[in-house]
């Protein structure tokens, strides 16, 4: 499913659908320190039910679900969630093709519901009405981020230098390490529990960066021609045989933790 955003992109439509079976391949990059994280914050352990928006192809259901909680995930696109019912068989990961603002569960049905990668797709005016209306009482909603740092890797920069010379719309280049602040939407229906902010490192071939950057909003989910992206390959893996075989990259990962205030 294209979507467009106007603060995205310049307004360019991009479609995660497209790159579904490489995303099922080459985005499946978190360390298991990564999900220690949110253990370690009380989130997605046992006896809890969680909602996953965004879940693109299950990465977070199917890495936590070994610490007890059941998992439901939901995702805009039907190729996304096709990935992750193939990679989570057998895990007892429910999965749902669902806008996040639209996802039909009774009240107060989940313990917490996680955003990985997706809040900035989100309608901000619809969502934390919703989340707040399926949240149980002093259920949580955790939004995290994870990103590569292009000022500290010159592999990365250069990437990124290919992707925008083919997609100059691409609006996700050059990030650096943030904190989110507290929405405006979502007062007087969540409390701050915590922002977090920390960075990992996280090593790649040749072969899976140039996946990873393949999949990304800028080239596979971009609207470029299948010519255009034949190019950009052949441009990215000619840069790539000048780097090492195998390298880390440098990333950051933050995050918000909401509470639930009280029903409304």
């Amino acid at each position: 499913m294209k979507i467009i955003k106007t603060d995205i992109d310049n307004g360019k439509a991009f479609d995660w659908g497209m790159t579904s079976e490489n995303y099922a391949k080459f985005r499946d990059i978190y360390p298991e320190s990564f999900y220690e994280k949110v253990v370690e914050m009380g989130l997605c352990i046992k006896d809890q039910c969680v909602l996953d928006l965004g879940t693109g192809t299950g990465v977070l259901p199917r890495h936590l679900r070994k610490y007890g909680a059941e998992f439901v995930g939901a995702d805009i696109s039907e190729n996304q969630i096709e990935q992750a019912e193939k990679l989570s068989a057998g895990m007892g990961i429910k999965y749902i093709v669902s806008p996040a603002e639209t996802v039909d569960f009774p009240d107060g049905f989940f313990d917490v519901v996680t955003a990985c990668q997706c809040y900035a797709y989100f309608d901000k005016d619809a969502i934390f009405g919703k989340i707040h209306k399926i949240l149980k009482i002093n259920g949580v909603f955790c939004i995290i981020y994870v990103m590569y740092l292009p000022n500290e890797s010159p592999i990365a920069a250069k990437s990124e230098e290919l992707i925008l010379k083919y997609n100059p719309s691409w609006s996700a280049s050059g990030a650096t390490r943030f904190t989110y602040d507290f929405p405006g939407q979502a007062a007087g229906l969540f409390t701050l529990d915590r922002t977090f902010l920390y960075d990992i490192s996280i090593p790649f071939t040749r072969e899976s960066w140039h996946g990873r950057m393949m999949t990304c909003r800028g080239i596979g989910a971009s609207d470029l021609t299948a010519r255009e992206v034949a190019q950009w390959e052949v441009e990215h893996r000619a840069y790539l045989e000048t780097a090492p075989q195998e390298f880390d990259v440098p990333h950051f990962v933050t995050g918000l933790v909401l509470r639930k205030l009280r029903a409304v």
